[in-house]
């Protein structure tokens, strides 16, 4: 009998598995839909920025150098060398490097400040301040004083062709000619003050000011204004919009020659010769619909722009060409910024003020988190299986993968927890085997500490259109 013969099995290729699909470069935060977006952008965000782009990394930390009263009302820096801020116990303090002078006391409790530098007829440059109720002050350099002849009601102080200029209502008010002491020379010369009543169809109030070395900005809640010219016998106005104006006058930021304004109906950039365009922000626009208030500020380190959404929101953007991104920071309750010897200052709702460095929060770890867009085949219509799912990240703390099988649902399963202790590139895996039946998947990606996240890579099986 001769006994029976089997073929040797030959494994079959299993068809429709994909090269592994990796993502690299990552855009920051977008709000649109999450079906359409790009790979690169995250439908939600937590103390993540692209500083490192294209990799994504954990937002700077800060240090707290100082703490007054329960809200800081205003920010001022002298010649780029001392910071000055008002806080809510009535003190103008100056901080010298390790602690905090007390120049005036007395102040209002609840007023905030506006400040600006000024030379002029002074004999050194001067830090300017004024908010609207207490005597407008300068600072010389030793001490605070009265800056006599100035408009005790004066708001929004800044500078103008040689003039300090400021708002008393709806009136637009500058001094002289180098003189700040003189705010009511009218002699009909080159050199007088100046005054004029802005007007606008909603009869509001002048809210913000802003010069440049072209022209004076004017914003009220509603509309927007310019001032042109050198002299008063060639100051002119013009509006600029009546649809778009700014919440405050902290609400406004400058950077590389463009203004960013905060309005309610979103974030607007205007450089001046156009109308204000807020292309820029629509990718973040739902967060800003209600989020934008009368207590938001905007603000500047020189690399980024920062715009506050009370309480703790700050959205960051990076503008630089090739990133043109969106981050969400929280925890900040920022309520002024200002910027000295190229380190940002942020004195905050809680009357401390903040330096941005380092990699903790006043030596508190950074609770960090992103969520991906649900990850699917190129048509939606095209099933799937799931075959293998990594990361490539740097890691000083811990880090937890959550997966959800919904598009927008909250239905988070942990699959994996790793942890790290140094900047070292590490390739996770992160366990399929209970998702790979799903049509698509979310990836929420937390943690405590600092996180460098250079890749995310899936590998999936296509299957046919059914």
């Amino acid at each position: 009998m001769r006994p029976i013969q089997y073929g040797q099995p030959q494994a079959e290729h299993l068809s429709g598995i994909q090269a592994p699909i990796p993502i690299r470069e990552f855009r920051g935060l977008s709000t649109f839909d999450p079906l359409s977006l790009s790979e690169s952008f995250f439908t939600d965000m937590s103390n993540m920025d692209s500083t490192d782009f294209p990799a994504l990394v954990t937002r700077p930390g800060y240090s707290v150098i100082g703490g007054v009263g329960s809200r800081v009302l205003g920010m001022g820096v002298w010649q780029d060398r001392e910071l000055h801020v008002i806080f809510n116990d009535g003190t103008w303090r100056r901080w010298n490097g390790s602690t905090w002078d007390v120049l005036v006391g007395g102040l209002n409790p609840s007023a905030e400040w506006s400040f600006t530098n000024f030379d002029g007829k002074l004999g050194t440059v001067n830090l300017i301040g004024c908010n609207g109720v207490d005597a407008m002050r300068r600072y010389d350099g030793g001490s605070v004083q009265e800056l006599s002849g100035a408009p005790s009601n004066g708001k929004y102080i800044t500078t103008y062709q040689n003039r300090l200029w400021c708002a008393v209502g709806t009136e637009l008010w500058s001094c002289a000619l180098d003189n700040p002491t003189s705010w009511n020379d009218f002699d009909g010369n080159a050199n007088d003050s100046y005054r004029k009543s802005m007007e606008s169809n909603k009869g509001e109030q002048i809210n913000m000011l802003t010069g440049s070395l072209t022209r004076l900005t004017i914003g009220m809640p509603g509309s927007m204004h310019e001032l042109y010219g050198t002299m008063p016998s060639n100051f002119n106005t013009r509006q600029i919009t009546e649809e778009v104006g700014t919440v405050n006058y902290k609400a406004i930021a400058t950077l590389d020659g463009f203004l960013r304004i905060m309005h309610g109906t979103g974030i607007y950039d205007y450089g001046g010769g156009t109308l204000p365009d807020k292309t820029f922000s629509e990718v973040i626009g739902k967060l800003l619909v209600g989020g934008i208030t009368s207590e938001s500020v905007a603000g500047s380190d020189g690399r980024r722009l920062l715009f506050n959404l009370p309480p703790d929101r700050l959205l960051v953007y990076d503008p630089r060409s090739s990133v043109q991104a969106w981050s969400l920071w929280r925890g900040i309750t920022a309520a002024q910024f200002s910027v000295m010897g190229g380190r940002l200052y942020i004195g905050d709702a809680s009357g401390r003020v903040l330096r941005l460095e380092g990699t903790t929060d006043g030596g508190a770890a950074i609770d960090w988190s992103v969520t991906t867009k649900p990850f699917n085949n190129g048509s939606l219509a095209q099933r799937q299986r799931w075959y293998k799912l990594w990361l490539a990240v740097e890691l000083s703390g811990s880090l937890n993968v959550y997966l959800s099988p919904s598009i927008t649902g909250e239905d988070w399963t942990l699959v994996q927890t790793v942890s790290g202790s140094g900047p070292q590139v590490r390739r996770v895996i992160i366990p399929v085997s209970s998702f790979t039946r799903e049509n698509w998947i979310r990836m929420k990606i937390s943690g405590s500490g600092w996180v460098k996240i250079h890749e995310i890579t899936r590998q999936v099986r296509q299957l046919s259109i059914r």
